[in-house]
Order: structure tokens, then sequence, then C-alpha cells
């Protein structure tokens, strides 16, 4: 007999690999890929809550400290981040410059496809926690540490973070604001 508490970790531990590869398949502007994609778990997670915490008492965000008990809870956490690059178009102009030459001139600024295609991506990740029924929840301030620590490395600029756990009760929404 094999309990389910015996095998809980690893079963999310596996369906956050599944999403990984969710992610990296998500169709993707002219088929460029400028995401990079990471799994955390224990004291990575402590690390980014503690960075989470530092961030809220320093910007006076409420959301960020309860963010950094409330990921606590997860087993593991998937991270999604996208590098900044244009997609080297003559016409488009959705990013507000005229072409994508112009755009490099101001290489902070998201081409309009790095977000799009994060967005995609993590919805089909976060697809992939839902058939499985994997409590999740996709965190903005998750994202705000994980750039503030580097962990996706520096060209990362847009940056979210799920985690994961499957326990009776989703830890990640019936929470206090």
């Amino acid at each position: 007999m094999i309990r389910e508490e015996t095998i809980n970790s690893e079963t999310v531990r596996d369906v956050a690999r599944k999403m990984l590869m969710a992610a990296r398949t998500a169709p993707k502007g002219r088929g460029e890929d400028n995401m990079v994609l990471a799994l955390v778990e224990g004291d990575e997670i402590k690390r980014i809550s503690q960075k989470l915490a530092e961030m809220g008492k320093q910007y006076d965000m409420p959301g960020f400290k309860r963010d950094a008990e409330n990921i606590l809870s997860a087993a593991v956490m998937v991270l999604f981040g996208t590098r900044i690059k244009s997609m080297g178009l003559r016409k488009c102009g959705m990013c507000g410059f005229a072409n994508c030459d112009e755009k490099n001139g101001h290489p902070d600024i998201p081409c309009v496809f790095n977000p799009g295609d994060l967005g995609i991506a993590i919805g089909s990740a976060v697809s992939v926690a839902m058939d499985c029924r994997v409590d999740n929840r996709l965190m903005y301030s998750v994202g705000q540490a994980v750039l503030a620590l580097g962990l996706l490395g520096p060209e990362v600029k847009i940056a979210y973070g799920v985690p994961l756990s499957a326990t009776a009760k989703n830890p990640f929404f019936d929470r206090k604001p």
C-alpha cells in the first residue's frame, strides 16, 4: 500500500516538470524563444520568500508580505521569465516605436511579443496543473523577488512565479488580503 502523503511531493514535482514542458512548447511569435523557465523548491522557495518579505517592507506592500508567507506552503514553485528582444519586424509598432530597429534603441522596453508569448506559455503551464488538480496561483509578486535576486539571469526583465500545492485546501486563494 502506498499512502498519498508519501508520494505527494514527488507527484507535485512531476506536475511542475510537465508545466515546464507545456510552457516551452507553447506557441511563440515568429518561433523566437526568449523564455527562461525553472523549478524551485525548499531553500530556494525560502530565499524567494525572504526577498519578497523585504520588498514588502521596503515598498510598503502588504500583499508582498502576505505572499512571502503564502509561498512557504508550496511543495514546489515554477518560475517563468522572458528576455526583452525584438522580433526584427519592419512593420509592427505595437510597442510604441515605428519598428524594431527604433525599439532596439531602447533595450529595456519590451517588444509586445515578449510578454504576450510569456502569457501564452504560463496559460499553457497552469492548464497542466489544473488538469492534474494541483493547486496553484500565478503571482506577479514572486516574479518581482525573482528579478531582484537575479535567479533567471540578468537578461530576464519580466518574471512570474506559480507556487504548487496538493493539500485538502488551496493555500493560495483563501488567504488574508
